[in-house]
């Protein structure tokens, strides 16, 4: 898989344990899944990779108000950082997506309405990434 192209953009610094990515180099994990949320917005899903898309439910959450679901991932120690964002936001309402916490083999995600008069009232598709830490 490695070419010269890759060589020169992503490296170990002197042989040693730290990654340097360079300007134009880039980190893919492979293996990405991808699951849809059931029954309500506060639904759990199983989502057993390093990254992954979650499709919500069409959901309605009050303006101004938030909603919680666990993600029951494998992949996930206590220790770890899970970055979420949204990726497709077709619903009304401004929403934010927050990792609200992490545990061994899970993380909740809370989905957020920031509009003050106006309710969500369809699906969002969210974005994670699992780093793996030490502390």
């Amino acid at each position: 898989m490695a070419d010269a192209t890759y060589q020169t953009k992503v490296y170990r610094r002197n042989g040693g344990d730290e990654l340097v990515v360079a300007s134009g180099g880039k980190i893919t994990f492979e293996g990405q899944t991808a699951v849809t949320q059931l029954t309500s917005i506060t639904t759990g899903v199983t989502c057993n990779a390093m990254t992954g898309v979650i499709t919500t439910v069409s959901q309605t959450v009050a303006a101004g108000a938030e909603a919680e679901f666990t993600v029951t991932n494998s992949q996930v120690a206590a220790t770890d950082v899970v970055v979420a964002c949204i990726k497709t936001h077709t619903s009304a309402g401004t929403f934010d997506v927050a990792v609200s916490a992490v545990a061994a083999g899970s993380f909740k995600l809370r989905l957020t309405n920031l509009d003050a008069s106006v309710a969500g009232n369809n699906v969002l598709v969210i974005n994670f990434l699992v780093l793996k830490a030490t502390a």
